[in-house]
């Protein structure tokens, strides 16, 4: 099955094929009438998309029913992932889900995790399953009349995870998710719902991947994230679009007294990026950080960063930026920091550093920070540098080639992100970033 363009007709067609409670049929249908009013962002790079040309569906029979093993799974769409290196990784989890096109089509967990009485399944058999439980977290801190792409997703989001911990669970492995578009013009539009309940602990990882097709292809996710009373949530993703991709992302978390939101999030591929992580910070002694890279080579701009609302007393936040422009790329900040009035004695810190690689690239930071009370403080720092050629003479005299020394320098500048990642998705990061310099 198909769907091509965008109309009232189709989006009822996209939930009938669901088999969707009435709640979420009239979910999609408002969130299509506010897409249709509103215009394109103001901000940011231009986007050219012509909307009556994008997939926004795609399935065949097998995606019917979620796969828990990879024998029931089509041989080619195995051999393609397993190419990719999803297969191995698995190993390494405590769960794992994958995205192929519009539909989730293969999710596993541990026996030690389902003991535990974690929920990790796609949104749609969420939706069925712990309907009341969804509902009340669905769509209510990315609303959508958000933006034009979070409207869309609403309409015709497909796909995507839900996880439910439990209050008083720490897992000891990252659940993962895997995201592929392997269709030209195809739009991917997952819709991710994340409840770590109170003192629970998850790491989260996802990455994302498509082929290179002359046509412009389209991911415009929502991922909505809540974080209970001393619970933490670490989110992590490597996201190596082609360069056709507008990768077009509304990520926001809200977190409650004593939590702790961590995004860690990287930027290789796409041809143009616009994804700007947020913690709400409401409960106090509450914590959010946000470490992001972003890669930006030929043609390409990476228009990334992160917002942190303060709400809660003695809230602390954290951003670093780490951008790489280079043959002509455009690597940009911008972000907003904002300290409420409520918020007392809170502590926001943004470090936001640019390498640049050649004199046909360029970089910005744009940022909007606003403290509205006098026992709050907000530190921003921002460089842009170039490769010294001290230092590449240096190198190359002890006999490592100008391209190698190139590659340890970057990174070396990268070095904070790469801590944070697993040891797998950091190996995948080294080979991506010497890639695509």
């Amino acid at each position: 099955m198909e769907i091509v363009g965008i109309n009232k007709e189709k989006v009822l067609q996209i939930s009938e094929k669901k088999k969707e409670a009435d709640w979420i049929k009239d979910f999609r249908l408002d969130s299509y009438s506010k897409f249709d009013k509103m215009v394109m962002p103001k901000f940011g790079p231009k986007i050219d998309l012509d909307f009556e040309k994008i997939i926004y569906y795609k399935s065949n029979e097998q995606d019917e029913k979620i796969q828990s093993d990879w024998k029931n799974v089509l041989k080619p769409v195995v051999e393609e992932l397993d190419n990719l290196g999803v297969l191995e990784s698995e190993q390494h989890l405590g769960g794992m889900g994958v995205q192929y096109e519009s539909e989730v089509i293969y999710h596993k967990m541990i026996e030690e995790i389902e003991n535990k009485k974690v929920i990790f399944t796609s949104i749609e058999q969420a939706m069925k399953e712990y309907p009341e439980l969804v509902q009340k977290y669905f769509g209510k801190i990315v609303k959508n009349n958000e933006n034009k792409f979070a409207a869309l997703n609403g309409a015709v989001f497909s796909g995507g995870s839900f996880i439910y911990i439990p209050p008083n669970t720490k897992l000891d492995r990252p659940l993962q998710s895997y995201f592929r578009i392997n269709s030209k013009n195809m739009g991917q539009f997952e819709r991710t719902l994340i409840i770590v309940d109170d003192n629970s602990d998850l790491h989260y990882v996802e990455g994302c991947t498509a082929p290179t097709y002359s046509e412009s292809s389209l991911h415009a996710a929502v991922v909505e994230i809540y974080v209970g009373k001393n619970a933490k949530c670490r989110y992590s993703t490597v996201q190596n679009w082609a360069t056709n991709v507008y990768n077009l992302v509304t990520k926001r978390a809200l977190v409650d007294e004593g939590g702790t939101m961590e995004w860690i999030d990287g930027n290789i591929g796409s041809y143009a990026t616009m994804k700007y992580p947020c913690c709400i910070l409401k409960g106090d002694n509450s914590k959010g950080t946000c470490i992001t890279i972003s890669a930006a080579g030929k043609e390409q701009i990476q228009d990334t960063g992160a917002r942190m609302i303060h709400i809660g007393k003695n809230t602390v936040s954290r951003i670093v930026s780490k951008s790489i422009a280079s043959n002509g790329g455009n690597a940009t900040y911008r972000g907003t920091v904002r300290i409420e009035e409520s918020a007392e004695n809170s502590v926001a810190n943004v470090q936001c550093d640019t390498l640049i690689l050649d004199e046909k690239s360029k970089s910005d930071t744009i940022p909007s920070n606003g403290c509205f009370n006098l026992s709050s403080s907000i530190e921003h720092e921002a460089t842009v540098s170039k490769i010294s050629e001290d230092n590449l003479f240096y190198m190359m005299s002890r006999g490592i080639s100008r391209q190698r020394a190139t590659e340890l320098i970057v990174l070396g500048f990268l070095e904070e992100f790469r801590e944070e990642l697993p040891m797998e998705y950091a190996v995948e990061l080294n080979q991506l970033i010497k890639r695509n310099l």
